[in-house]
């Protein structure tokens, strides 16, 4: 499980160390709310491309290790020429998790993701604008909105669909018809 103070200590590590990321996921929607909400297995961040492999050197510092290559992941190469996966999962040894996926910024300060993606999800600049907190800290996040496009397609277990209600209720954005979690 990742708490909250290791949420804002990985957050505040990269932040140190000029690493720009934006929470998702269960992190990134209590942060949006502004409180813990459940506990979470993880900490979901979108980052920058160019990013990556200094990131897993700052983490690997913390014990962080690659974990799993998720089946959307793509290998590109960053502005340095390095070959780096985009859809990962890192794990320390007490089994805190880190869901990293990276993107680049296009001319218009558009997120284009850098992982194998069918549909061309684009994360605007606007949807990229969400600021949140967690424990009082203030963290970047994607926006509720943008959120909700990020938990569509797939089959949510109950919890996720819990946090798509939080997300309507707060913020007025609505979950599509037709969408469900499993039962």
């Amino acid at each position: 499980m990742v708490s909250a103070e290791d949420a804002t200590f990985i957050y505040q590590r990269l932040f140190a160390e000029g690493i720009h990321v934006w929470l998702t996921g269960g992190w990134g929607i209590d942060a949006l709310l502004q409180e813990q909400t459940r506990k979470h297995k993880d900490l979901d961040i979108i980052m920058l491309a160019d990013d990556v492999v200094r990131m897993r050197e700052v983490l690997a510092h913390d014990g962080y290790q690659l974990q799993e290559l998720w089946e959307e992941n793509s290998w590109v190469q960053d502005a340095s020429g390095a070959e780096i996966p985009t859809a990962f999962v890192l794990q320390d040894a007490q089994g805190r998790q880190i869901d990293a996926h990276a993107m680049r910024i296009d001319d218009q300060g558009n997120g284009i993701p850098a992982w194998v993606n069918e549909e061309q999800l684009i994360f605007k600049t606007e949807d990229l604008a969400g600021i949140g907190a967690i424990a009082g800290l203030e963290v970047c996040c994607i926006t509720p909105a943008m959120q909700v496009v990020c938990h569509i397609g797939y089959d949510m277990p109950d919890f996720q669909m819990r946090d798509m209600k939080l997300l309507e209720r707060r913020f007025g954005v609505d979950y599509p018809s037709g969408q469900s979690g499993t039962a």
